[in-house]
């Protein structure tokens, strides 16, 4: 049941086009909703492969069209190939995408740039379920900017029978001294924000740098992490975009040693692979997913229909196996949805776990105490340099 069921505000929605997207007629923004109206019959969504599925891929994956059935919205997508791509379809005037289930690349920047709205979470009945450290990563004095979807932590993965004795540090990846011992078999995720990583070994490593928070980096503390990187690119077999490149480089024996998500470690071993997944000392970075609103939304009624839905236990079990991410609603777990060897391997509703990872966010210009921090674009090309 919806959590309530009359008008929201600022609907504007003589000029909607029913279009998904392409209307450039409309100028007037959403603002959040104080309650809920009935749907406009279509909600247009911005989104990655995997996240909305309507039995297209498998006819036993199909959270699409129970909702189009129960709310009336039909639900047309996009899907985005990258999050810059992302974050272009979201961010230009002439696009009316209602909502978008956004990474920490470009959370932060839909918020700066005014390209999301508040959600009004009184409006989505499983909320309050949802992991308290999830809905606390895009808050923004006070106001929630986006509903948790999915969660994952960046685990160090090993072969036993090649690397020993077992890693229990993130040196062992960018150490040069140690990962040498198993160059050309060394896996890592090709993205700006592992440099993140790289800077939480340094955190412990080289306390001279004096970081405190590894997406929150000076220039001076960036650098540093993209050499340690650039060290590292001659060592490396397999830089990871699609989670199946590393699969394969470990189901195949080419990979030793590898930065990779709780979604390999998994698959892996139920395969009956001989890998091992492990929580350096020094701690995790993680990510989490979460459907944001767009300002320009020409059906916000069914935006929230859709943030009641994909917030919901049933569709969060079906997302989390589908996809191999943990889900941000810990009662997808209950009453047997989730095998407990999966709710177990993904840390799902473990707080105190939950508790230590350091979640990615958009690097941003601004930063603690004051310092002058790199953002973004710095991140980019730090990346592209020291990947090479």
């Amino acid at each position: 049941m919806l959590a309530a069921a009359v008008m929201a505000t600022a609907l504007g929605l003589a000029g909607c086009s029913g279009g998904g997207g392409e209307d450039v007629r409309r100028t007037k923004e959403v603002r959040a909703a104080q309650t809920m109206g009935q749907g406009e019959g279509l909600v247009s969504l911005v989104s990655w492969n995997g996240y909305a599925e309507s039995g297209g891929n498998d006819p036993r994956v199909d959270w699409i069209t129970p909702f189009e059935k129960k709310t009336k919205c039909q639900v047309k997508i996009k899907y985005a190939a990258n999050p810059q791509e992302m974050l272009d379809l979201m961010s230009k005037p002439n696009l009316h995408y209602d909502g978008v289930a956004a990474t920490p690349e470009i959370a932060g920047e839909l918020i700066a740039s005014k390209q999301a709205v508040p959600i009004n979470t009184d409006l989505i009945d499983d909320y309050k379920d949802l992991e308290p450290e999830l809905r606390s990563q895009l808050t923004v004095k006070g106001k929630h900017y986006a509903v948790p979807f999915t969660w994952g932590a960046n685990l160090l993965m090993y072969d036993p029978r090649t690397v020993r004795p077992q890693p229990d540090s993130w040196a062992a990846l960018f150490d040069p001294a140690q990962a040498k011992k198993y160059s050309g078999h060394l896996v890592v995720r090709d993205s700006p924000l592992t440099l993140g990583d790289a800077a939480l070994y340094l955190r412990s490593h080289n306390r001279k740098l004096h970081i405190k928070d590894p997406f929150a980096l000076t220039p001076k503390q960036l650098a540093a992490a993209g050499a340690l990187v650039a060290k590292q690119r001659p060592m490396v077999k397999t830089y990871w975009l699609n989670p199946s490149d590393a699969i394969a480089a470990f189901a195949t024996g080419d990979a030793a040693l590898g930065e990779v998500w709780p979604y390999q470690v998994d698959v892996l071993s139920r395969s009956g692979r001989p890998v091992a997944g492990v929580t350096p000392r020094e701690g995790v970075t993680g990510w989490m997913d979460a459907w944001m609103m767009s300002p320009r939304a020409d059906h916000p009624n069914c935006m929230y229909q859709w943030l009641n839905w994909a917030s919901s236990p049933e569709v969060q079990q079906q997302v989390a196996e589908w996809d191999g991410v943990a889900p941000a609603n810990p009662d997808a777990c209950a009453r047997d949805r989730l095998r407990p060897q999966f709710c177990s391997a993904y840390h799902v509703g473990d707080r105190g776990y939950l508790s230590k990872v350091m979640f990615a966010r958009m690097p941003a210009a601004s930063c603690v105490n004051s310092k002058s921090c790199a953002d973004y674009a710095d991140w980019n090309r730090a990346w592209q340099d020291a990947r090479g």
